[in-house]
């Protein structure tokens, strides 16, 4: 991707660094690492795309996509909306489930940059044996196996509370199909530097929650926010405060579809007083740990 698109990305705010137990963090408008994922970075770049999708450039430099929902998704950065090769050359691509606003342009990303789309089992062969993607670009794994895409990155697929299901448009018949696809999941990703990103997925409210806390401890979770398909803002900050613990969390899973009514203000009011860093974003913002 070239810098000079990076610049345009709405709604970058620039702030100065600080340091929350041991880490730092920082919002940047169109940092120099995060710009090409060829460049290593001793920092952590992400990148909301909106709903659940966003761009991490590892400390080492490779790009990773979460959910890539992006030519139908109504938040999305408008460059990459225009051309999905701007987000640059994919390293790693994850899917936590097939819903459309989830599993989105991630078949199209895979063909663009040969590179293996990675998600719950029952749903990357489905993808395969509908056509959507070639074999060799599907990776199969389920919950609490692991995969290394990378060298130094390992992702870790744990529990999600939700369903999954295909909806495919038949060129022969121009009709939608639904298909099952497997179970959804979530995603422990470890970098380089051993950060660790709990990406949920769509989930709801599950006792698991807090063995995940405890066994994989991770620095960052993404977490849902929006209601009626995954927890609400309460119930969010409940999952926070009592299971999980975090340093700091991400909310996401809103303000893209009006069947997900939780608000970034019910989830920082429902947080009020707690030890867990929120960091809220706007579409297309960038954020560095």
């Amino acid at each position: 991707m070239k810098i000079r698109q990076f610049l345009k990305l709405p709604c970058a705010v620039a702030l100065s660094v600080a340091t929350l137990s041991g880490s730092s963090f920082a919002v940047a408008q169109a940092p120099a690492p995060a710009a090409t994922a060829t460049a290593a970075s001793a920092k952590v770049e992400m990148q909301w795309l909106g709903q659940a999708g966003f761009r991490i450039v590892s400390p080492g430099g490779k790009l990773i996509v979460v959910d890539p929902w992006i030519k139908g998704g109504p938040k999305a950065p408008a460059n990459y909306k225009a051309d999905l090769g701007a987000l640059g050359k994919i390293d790693i691509l994850l899917v936590t489930h097939a819903h459309g606003d989830h599993l989105g342009d991630a078949p199209a990303l895979a063909i663009l940059n040969k590179t293996k789309l990675f998600g719950p089992a029952d749903m990357v062969t489905p993808l395969i044996t509908l056509g959507m993607i070639p074999a060799d670009l599907g990776h199969r794994f389920n919950k609490s196996g692991s995969v290394k895409p990378a060298p130094s990155i390992k992702v870790t697929a744990v529990k999600a509370e939700h369903s999954s299901l295909i909806v495919w448009n038949n060129p022969l018949t121009s009709k939608n199909e639904s298909h099952p696809a497997g179970e959804a999941m979530g995603y422990i990703i470890e970098l380089e530097n051993g950060f660790k990103i709990w990406h949920m997925g769509d989930t709801g409210l599950f006792g698991d929650m807090k063995f995940i806390g405890q066994h994989y401890k991770p620095d960052l979770v993404l977490i849902p926010i929006g209601g009626n398909f995954t927890m609400d803002p309460e119930d969010a900050a409940f999952a926070l405060n009592t299971w999980i613990k975090p340093k700091m969390v991400i909310p996401m899973h809103y303000n893209s579809n009006p069947l997900t009514p939780g608000t970034l203000a019910e989830f920082q009011a429902a947080m009020k007083g707690s030890s867990v860093k929120i960091f809220p974003m706007t579409e297309g913002q960038m954020l560095s740990f």
